[in-house]
């Protein structure tokens, strides 16, 4: 009896300690950098009468932060946003939660976000100068973002 107790003690420790520290990942504190989400879409997103818009998903993956990235400073796959190679300095990484939250602190700077996406780094975005997915931290502030993977969307 003392030991199904003893097991049953310890699992529900462990168990809460795994909950505590998801919990404390996803809602971390920081003074400047980046927070935000990543969502999955895929599939058909044309939009239909009396059909509901397919809502993108959280996604778990690993973020990459590397120093503002332009187009000129990659390998990329075709016209994709699919690249097999960076040619800025990697400045750190973090990756997002079951609820595709993720949070990190950074200097103030310019940078470029990608995700891996099947074995290739990934981004959507650019602006007017075709820097890829551009992301400004600014002093004493906390720069919210949504990173968008829909390499298997249909619009």
């Amino acid at each position: 009896m003392y030991k199904n107790l003893f097991l049953l003690v310890g699992f529900s420790v462990i168990f809460s300690a795994c909950l505590f520290e998801k919990k404390a990942i996803s809602n971390k504190k920081i003074k400047q950098g980046i927070s935000g989400y990543v969502f999955l879409v895929a599939g058909n997103q044309m939009p239909a009468p009396n059909a509901p818009s397919p809502k993108p998903q959280p996604f778990s993956s690993t973020i990459y932060i590397y120093k503002l990235t332009n187009i000129k400073d990659v390998i990329r796959i075709n016209e994709s946003p699919m690249y097999t190679a960076i040619r800025t300095r990697l400045v750190d990484s973090t990756v997002s939660d079951a609820k595709g939250a993720f949070v990190i602190a950074l200097p103030v700077g310019s940078y470029s976000l990608f995700t891996k996406v099947d074995g290739y780094y990934y981004a959507n975005s650019y602006d007017e100068k075709n820097n890829i997915q551009r992301v400004n931290v600014l002093k004493d502030s906390v720069t919210n973002i949504a990173i968008q993977i829909s390499h298997n969307a249909v619009y």
